[in-house]
């Protein structure tokens, strides 16, 4: 029988007892611990600023969020459900930074499956939005091209313009700093260039907002975290400037990250929780919270980057995790923040706070130590 957690009791297996290595588990958890993330616990960098702008020229209220300290590393390893690992402290609601980035494509698939959006492949601007996709750049941006970053969308959102983050390269830091990030290139017609910019992650949002008509945080709570028990502790932090007025009340709209501050606090509890949603294709205790078929679609490869579905993030020829198998796949937010889902060995792993460079050897160690 499938084995979901109640809300206060999950259950533990030793490794052994699992097909796991005993031995190569332990080991995998001290090379987390030996390779804690290198960010300040306070998220201040050496020059003085918070992490997520540091790469960008100062600016007048620049961080737009609230911002937390950090915790130190933890992890939780899951196999059939079942805890077999846990180190640190697993229950700290953390800054999540771009793992949000996952949620909101789970959202996204809430709102097809409602039928508030019709197919993902229509323009967006036909959802009876407001104005933002009216410009002839922005009018054929599909519900798709946001979702796998290559809408090529072109404005000012909470005072962050969508050229902030441009020419972003995320192969020379977490957050995509480099010398010409941020630099002026001509822009590209919508669905032609794959590009992570939270500025465009931030629309799609407020346009899920939008068709929703209620905050993203309360939807989330009462269609996924709630029903598979997650604490109370968690929360969705908006900007100070980020609020609409939708049939005469006012909301926030939430970001899908914490580069300028604010985004999903959550502990890497709550997350193991929506991790093994996910991997269970959305069911429950017998019951439907999420669209098997939007499951697939979360692992769809995009055409202008096969590492990259609806948010999610893919091992397409095994090229971010070597060690892993193709299958896999990963909601990833800088620090490092990782949900990691193998179904091939029913594992969900989340960690947080290992060095970027370590983090892929971890999921290969983790794998490895796999016996049947």
């Amino acid at each position: 029988m499938t084995y979901h957690p109640a809300r206060d009791d999950w259950q533990t297996r030793a490794p052994d007892e699992v097909g796991l290595d005993a031995g190569a588990i332990a080991a995998a958890v001290e090379f987390h611990l030996a390779h804690e993330s290198p960010w300040a616990r306070d998220f201040i960098t050496a020059s003085g600023r918070y992490i997520g702008v540091a790469d960008e020229p100062p600016a007048p209220g620049e961080v737009l969020g609230p911002v937390r300290e950090r915790g130190g590393p933890n992890g939780l390893i899951l196999r059939g459900g079942r805890i077999v690992a846990e180190w640190g402290d697993t229950r700290r609601a953390d800054m999540t930074f771009s793992v949000a980035k996952s949620y909101l494509a789970v959202l996204a698939g809430l709102a097809v499956t409602r039928g508030l959006i019709k197919s993902i492949d229509e323009p967006v601007r036909g959802s009876a939005l407001d104005d933002g996709f009216d410009s002839p750049q922005n009018r054929d941006i599909t519900w798709r091209h946001l979702l796998t970053q290559s809408s090529e969308w072109q404005g000012t959102l909470w005072d962050k313009p969508d050229s902030i983050d441009h020419n972003r390269d995320l192969g020379k830091s977490e957050l995509g700093g480099s010398p010409v990030k941020g630099t002026p290139r001509a822009m590209r017609p919508p669905g032609t260039l794959w590009e992570y910019n939270d500025v465009r992650v931030n629309r799609l949002s407020l346009a899920l907002l939008h068709v929703f008509r209620r905050p993203l945080p309360e939807v989330l709570r009462e269609s996924v975290m709630d029903p598979v028990g997650a604490s109370r502790e968690w929360a969705w932090q908006p900007y100070a400037n980020a609020w609409v007025e939708i049939d005469g009340v006012r909301m926030a709209s939430v970001p899908g990250g914490s580069h300028w501050g604010g985004g999903l606090w959550m502990s890497t509890r709550d997350h193991a929780r929506f991790g093994l949603l996910v991997r269970r294709g959305g069911a429950w205790e017998g019951r439907r919270l999420l669209d098997e078929g939007w499951i697939r679609e979360l692992r769809t490869p995009c055409a202008l980057n096969p590492q990259y579905g609806l948010m999610w993030w893919l091992n397409t020829g095994r090229l971010l995790t070597p060690g892993a198998p193709e299958s896999s796949y990963s909601a990833r937010g800088a620090g490092s923040n990782v949900i990691w889902i193998d179904p091939e060995h029913d594992l969900v792993v989340v960690v947080r706070w290992i060095a970027k460079a370590a983090r892929d050897e971890l999921f290969g160690r983790i794998v490895a130590a796999v016996r049947d």
